[in-house]
């Protein structure tokens, strides 16, 4: 049987040119980046190499990054490191209604030490209006913390046009290029942004690496406390071996983003237009336009998007209904409710990324096995069965 792995928003594969820097720093070059004797200063420098690797990607001073854990260690150290350290100048954060968990959440519990937050809407497509931004600032607000590409439906939002809302005012402002680094550039000067958050298994890089740029004079207050790694901004002995595979995977994704974006381009449209032409009552969530180059997020209205997910499991087909942080949830996906779409249609929505490894064959059995799984699983719908004179609205 043929196997298609379409999550890779959820996660990729480690590469093998990634695996290949790494095991040296398992194995042989073991050493403490903080001793000073040659084992230790052999993993200095390669830590030091990653991270001028890693500020090249994105326009950065290698001194403005902090190697983390990976995206949600970097959205928590964003938002709470300058919430903490703005605090006595003003209590108000504005974020977005879609965005991950790791910032919501965050958020979230900001909120129950005594911080105001705003979430402001998106459109249809799940983009924010830059204009709301502006209606929510206030003269308290220290913080927007807006993501650059949704990991749901992978709508790109005007992270410049709001840099400039925030800059006028002086205000902090991060991003989480989680989903957007290695798909679309991403430089900080370009867009205008304090913090962005970045992870390394979403780029072909093993788990549990990342990074967060914060750029210089930045107001910020660590939530860590010990030893003095990382500038004492995100303190403990220096995952040598993740940091290398890090700066590696950031440094290929980056290279090869140009032609492996159009690439999948040409592949995500495939899909999306084969998946609209072979299925009726199909919607397509997010723009069409402002899209990242590898994601195709659907409704199959009257289908449960679960039973679809394990159907394609059988035929070898892996994908997810949104966020691999969220799957195991019976609610259906936040984004997706925040764009307007009905609950019930919310509920058979799938995600389909694509990824280096995925071929016009691959999309091509995508399409030959969906329409007959999405034909049996509407046979057993009494919606569907009972649908003749109805009018059905896809919101």
């Amino acid at each position: 049987m043929r196997r298609v792995y379409l999550d890779h928003s959820a996660t990729t594969p480690v590469r093998p040119e990634v695996l290949e820097a790494m095991l040296p720093y398992l194995k042989e070059n073991f050493g403490n980046a903080s001793s000073i004797h040659s084992f230790g200063q052999d993993a200095r420098r390669a830590v030091e190499e990653a991270r001028e690797k890693t500020a090249q990607a994105i326009g950065a001073d290698p001194k403005e990054i902090v190697f983390t854990s990976g995206g949600t260690e970097s959205d928590n150290l964003a938002i709470r490191g300058v919430a903490l350290a703005k605090e006595k100048k003003g209590r108000h954060i504005i974020t977005s209604a879609v965005e991950h968990h790791a910032v919501l959440d965050t958020c979230e519990q900001l909120e129950k030490q005594g911080f105001t937050v705003t979430r402001v809407g998106v459109d249809a497509d799940g983009i924010v209006d830059p204009a709301e931004v502006e209606s929510a600032l206030r003269d308290d607000t220290i913080l927007i913390t807006i993501m650059h590409a949704n990991n749901e439906v992978g709508s790109i939002q005007p992270i410049a046009e709001i840099s400039r809302l925030a800059r006028e005012r002086e205000i902090t402002f991060h991003v989480d290029a989680v989903q957007s680094l290695g798909k679309i550039p991403v430089k900080v000067d370009e867009l205008g942004i304090d913090l962005v958050s970045l992870s390394g298994h979403k780029i072909y890089g093993p788990k549990g690496t990342g990074a967060l740029y914060i750029r210089k004079g930045t107001k910020f207050k660590p939530l860590f406390h010990g030893g003095g790694q990382e500038r004492k901004l995100r303190p403990g002995t220096e995952n040598v071996p993740g940091i290398v595979a890090f700066g590696r995977a950031v440094e290929l994704a980056v290279h090869e983003l140009p032609e492996e974006a159009r690439r999948l381009e040409v592949l995500r449209d495939r899909l999306m237009d084969g998946l609209l032409q072979r299925i009726s009552e199909l919607k397509v969530n997010g723009s069409r336009i402002k899209r990242l180059p590898h994601n195709v997020n659907v409704s199959v209205i009257y289908v449960e998007g679960e039973s679809l997910i394990l159907c394609l499991d059988m035929e070898g087909i892996a994908v997810s209904s949104g966020s691999a942080c969220t799957s195991g949830s019976l609610e259906p996906s936040h984004v997706l409710r925040a764009m307007g779409i009905a609950h019930e249609v919310a509920h058979g929505s799938l995600r389909m990324t694509l990824g280096r490894d995925n071929t016009t064959e691959d999309v091509d059995y995508v399409l030959e096995k969906v329409p007959a799984i999405v034909e049996r699983l509407r046979s057993m719908s009494p919606l569907y069965g009972h649908r003749e004179g109805e009018t059905v609205v896809v919101q």
